[in-house]
């Protein structure tokens, strides 16, 4: 028997239900997530508000000291490298990806491109992460405001990153994700922060930043380990076999 029609109120938010016949599953692991989302996000675009685009900075500037060689260039257990999977899934979750690499590392450049990022090579690498935010941020001034990922988390749902997003564009100042009371990355910047975050320095990010304003970070619940997985030594990739 049809369904009825439906009928749709001017501005209130739909619920959709996703699934099979017979209330089957049509997700079976994180890559049919994420391409859905892409798929979404394809269509959303032609719709979207441009006065409300938030921007993805990948921080994947680091020379990975601790991990002995090129980290980011790395294979995972699922054979993707590393920075690939990292930016893929933020992809999945903003409306535009920026990616901050060093110079002379021409391999990653062209990895991240074939994903769809706008890679920019910040000169200043070697002074720390928080030069390759701010040129990020610097690289990107029109958004709405920016979600702040570093490209050696590769195992981020992307659904914890649209969550993050959207706490941005209802008019959160910072936004991050939080799993089991610890709060994670990607941390969402408004636009009203610019000239906070283009002034950082230094290797240690956001953090005084945060810092000062902790009364006034949004914490979102996810349900993802993976956004406190950073990899920083050979042996780091021994958890994404336990996500």
């Amino acid at each position: 028997m049809p369904r009825k029609p439906r009928f749709y109120l001017p501005g209130v938010p739909v619920h959709i239900v996703q699934r099979g016949n017979n209330r089957d599953p049509i997700f079976f692991d994180e890559s049919d997530y994420t391409t859905y989302l892409g798929w979404l996000k394809k269509k959303h675009k032609k719709g979207s508000d441009p006065l409300k685009e938030v921007v993805g900075v990948l921080l994947a500037a680091g020379s990975g000291r601790r991990f002995g060689s090129d980290k980011l260039l790395h294979a995972l257990p699922n054979g993707e490298l590393m920075a690939v999977q990292a930016c893929r899934n933020l992809l999945a979750g903003v409306d535009k990806v920026l990616a901050v690499v060093r110079p002379g590392n021409e391999v990653l450049v062209e990895c991240l491109k074939a994903e769809g990022a706008v890679v920019e090579v910040c000169l200043a690498a070697d002074q720390g992460m928080g030069a390759s935010l701010a040129f990020g941020v610097g690289a990107s001034a029109s958004a709405f405001g920016w979600l702040i990922a570093l490209a050696d988390m590769p195992s981020i749902a992307p659904t914890s990153i649209v969550q993050v997003a959207n706490a941005l564009r209802t008019g959160e100042l910072i936004a991050a994700p939080s799993y089991q009371g610890r709060r994670g990355h990607p941390v969402g910047f408004s636009s009203d922060l610019y000239r906070d975050l283009i002034s950082l320095s230094g290797d240690i990010g956001a953090k005084s930043l945060l810092q000062s304003k902790k009364d006034q970070v949004y914490l979102v619940k996810c349900n993802d380990p993976g956004i406190l997985m950073d990899i920083d030594q050979p042996d780091d990739l021994k958890l994404l076999n336990h996500k």
